[in-house]
């Protein structure tokens, strides 16, 4: 959508003409009738597709909910820290899940038969203007003939 946005505003300014600054406006004085009592100026339809735009940038729908940062402290440990965007639709749980889905597969990935999760915390970090969620792991991949790690 910003694309197509740009796109139109690159192919206005190349039809613009004239001495500057006008006294006129660069959007004429026009509606879009939509019923035969109802009808939209071409002002309001730019000022919602610039807050359109602004909205999805902003949110970006798309995009995941968490970024994940790995780390390797040693040949079968890793580090996992996560932090959610700042304007979601839900996920606040999922963090353990995509721990345990990222263990998984660094387990498959590198030929491991199970994994074990030796640390794992969540909180909220606090930030001008927003707010953010905030989770870390630390996971050990284990081979069959692992022993267990005592405490």
């Amino acid at each position: 959508m910003a694309g197509v946005a740009g796109a139109l505003l690159l192919a206005a300014c190349s039809s613009i003409s004239g001495q500057y600054p006008r006294n006129t406006p660069l959007l004429p004085d026009a509606a879009i009738r939509l019923t035969p009592s109802t009808a939209v100026s071409l002002e309001q339809v730019a000022v919602v597709a610039g807050a359109a735009t602004v909205l999805y940038l902003v949110y970006d729908p798309l995009a995941p909910n968490w970024k994940i940062e790995e780390r390797a402290l040693s040949g079968d440990t890793y580090t996992l820290s996560m932090r959610a965007k700042s304007f979601r639709t839900g996920g606040d749980g999922e963090s353990l899940q995509i721990l345990k889905r990222r263990a998984l597969a660094l387990q498959r990935e590198r030929g491991y038969t199970s994994y074990r999760i030796l640390d794992y915390s969540e909180g909220v970090e606090s930030s001008t203007p927003f707010t953010h969620r905030f989770s870390e792991g630390t996971v050990q991949l284990v081979r069959a003939d692992s022993t267990p790690v005592q405490p």
